[in-house]
């Protein structure tokens, strides 16, 4: 059977780019098509977490993102205001960055949250991709797929030429966003609501330091009720480089026709929402979108899968969207290479939408219960979607006067903002993502209660859990992370220094089933656990093992010494691996 090559990816978006930038990075032949002429020309999803910063660590390009993007220090202050220039009702101290989470989030990771916007990281992922080795075809349109018992063949039109062809290849990845032709094709079933609201997003170019350089953050919600164009009653002034350049989101009435925005009407929203009505402006671009609540149930049809927005649409409240993309392809490539390797059989690829499918689910719930968690904070200001200027300002006049009503109204207005911690500090669902699937072997020790799953990071040992982050001394008296002994690609077996006898039984059991497995013996040179941490997170003691995916997660653990660990070490790789 001839192929054109193993993998073909479609799209080249933030799930695109990464799944031909890991398959690439792995040795896997992929082709990445896109319709385009480049990468997005919008800013769209910016916020990149600690978790995607972890894979981008992992695939050696974190240095390129972290020049590319805005720090943690000018992320911090969301502000609530009724417009740049106007009172301010109230702000949150977002992404990790307030005192009472700076500690917590800095202890969760080697990396630090940045805001990276679309037009800046998809160029680092395609052009990283292309110098691995995928190759790229750009303005080429998928037009459809079918496939049999060994492979996909792809019908493509050429956008310049005007022509069509096929691609052959062993599998496909649809990443071909919300509108996905791939996942449409492919049959995924698709649950939830689309079209719940209406928004438009438009890009423009102004110096507003004076406004905000004096509360550096990401996000200035803008309380306008009552605006004609209708939606949640807030407009978003979003930062896209400190302080010049900017995207603004405003709600319009989705069950009326779309509106048509011109630069005159742009320029008039613009200047509403900053409060300076003759604030020089550029606008750059206007587009419409709307608000889903959709996510697949299952993401794979045979030899095709589908990855980002293809199978997970929703707001981009809580910042998740990109970031779960990304993920997305960092739990799917390593399987498709090792299946392709003929390191493993054909069901580990089944472990892909038993793990991803509830992590798509729960990030669409998260954002649109996110967006709608901004009630509280109308109704603490005894206001709705028809209060006019006057109304918002007789809504804060009330919440300042000295009076028991003002100090019942405070009370209620800390209460509600207090609420949206669940989107700008949802640490536990930025980093705690669980897998329960084939590609897992549970141990039956009970997980240990913690503090809100939602806000708060619970690192763990327990097999389907990440592997928690810890500072160890390496070469030459430099920190490493326990991050940074994973991945690569590569499956990995941790213990401690009386674990000699899972060393050799790695060596062995590596040998016998043809793997590439590292071995990894925490207490040695290099490798010292000088501060104590991971002897607290580990979850063993020093004579245990953990087995590690490529990506990073916890698939076998055995807190102390076996007495048959290659036969233990064997079974646990077969099962996993569906090499039995």
């Amino acid at each position: 059977m001839n192929y054109d090559t193993d993998v073909i990816v479609v799209g080249s978006g933030p799930a695109g780019g990464s799944a031909a930038l890991l398959l690439a990075t792995y040795g896997v032949p992929t082709v990445l098509a896109t319709k385009y002429g480049w990468t997005a020309n919008t800013p769209r999803a910016h916020i990149t977490n600690q978790r995607t910063m972890e894979v981008l660590r992992d695939l050696g390009v974190e240095d390129k993102a972290l020049a590319a993007g805005t720090p943690p220090e000018l992320m911090g202050d969301t502000v609530l205001c009724t417009s740049l220039t106007g009172p301010e009702i109230g702000r949150i101290a977002s992404w990790g960055t307030g005192d009472r989470s700076a500690s917590e989030y800095a202890a969760a990771s080697p990396c630090h949250m940045i805001d990276l916007p679309q037009t800046y990281l998809e160029p680092i992922l395609v052009s990283e991709a292309a110098a691995r080795g995928a190759k790229l075809r750009l303005d080429t349109e998928f037009l459809s797929c079918t496939q049999d018992d060994s492979g996909v063949t792809a019908r493509f039109r050429d956008r310049v030429r005007g022509d069509e062809f096929t691609l052959r290849a062993k599998y496909l990845v649809g990443a071909d966003g919300a509108r996905s032709r791939v996942a449409e094709q492919a049959g995924l079933p698709i649950a939830g609501q689309t079209g719940k609201a209406g928004s438009m997003n438009i890009t423009f170019t102004a110096d507003l330091a004076r406004y905000v350089a004096h509360r550096p953050s990401v996000l200035y919600w803008v309380m306008r009720p009552g605006a004609h164009l209708g939606g949640i009653g807030m407009g978003l002034v979003r930062m896209v480089r400190p302080w010049n350049e900017w995207l603004l989101t405003w709600g319009y009435d989705i069950a009326q026709p779309p509106p048509d925005v011109d630069a005159e009407e742009a320029t008039r929203l613009v200047r509403d929402l900053v409060g300076d009505p003759s604030l020089d402006v550029e606008i750059t671009s206007t587009s419409l979108w709307t608000v889903n609540h959709n996510y697949a149930t299952e993401y794979r049809a045979g030899r095709v899968f589908c990855a980002g927005d293809a199978v997970h649409r929703h707001p981009p409240s809580n910042g998740l969207g990109s970031n779960t993309s990304i993920q997305d392809s960092y739990n799917l490539a390593w399987k498709l290479a090792m299946v392709l390797r003929g390191e493993a059989g054909e069901g580990l690829l089944d472990s892909y939408t038993a793990e991803r499918a509830p992590v798509g689910k729960q990030i669409v719930d998260r954002a649109n219960l996110s967006r709608d968690q901004f009630g509280p904070i109308f109704a603490a200001l005894g206001i709705s979607g028809g209060t006019d200027a006057d109304g918002i300002t007789a809504g804060l006049e009330t919440c300042l006067a000295p009076t028991a009503e003002g100090a019942r109204k405070r009370r209620e207005l800390e209460q509600a903002i207090e609420l949206k911690h669940y989107e700008f500090n949802a640490h536990g669902v930025e980093l705690d993502q669980r897998y329960v699937s084939g590609a897992v072997l549970p141990d039956g020790v009970p997980p240990v209660p913690g503090r809100d799953p939602e806000l708060f990071h619970r690192p763990s040992t327990e097999p389907g859990a990440k592997l928690p982050h810890a500072w160890l001394v390496g070469a030459h008296g430099r920190r490493v992370s326990t991050l940074d002994l994973v991945g690569g690609g590569r499956w990995t077996l941790l213990t401690g220094l009386t674990g000699t006898p899972w060393r050799d039984a790695a060596a062995k059991a590596g040998a016998e089933l043809g793997l590439d497995l590292r071995t990894v013996r925490i207490g040695e040179p290099g490798v010292r656990d000088a501060y104590g941490d991971w002897s607290r997170l580990s979850g063993i003691d020093e004579d245990g093992c953990l087995l590690i995916r490529p990506d990073s997660y916890v698939a076998y653990r055995h807190p102390t010494q076996s007495p048959t660990p290659t036969e233990s070490l064997i079974k646990a790789l077969r099962t996993l691996l569906d090499r039995d």
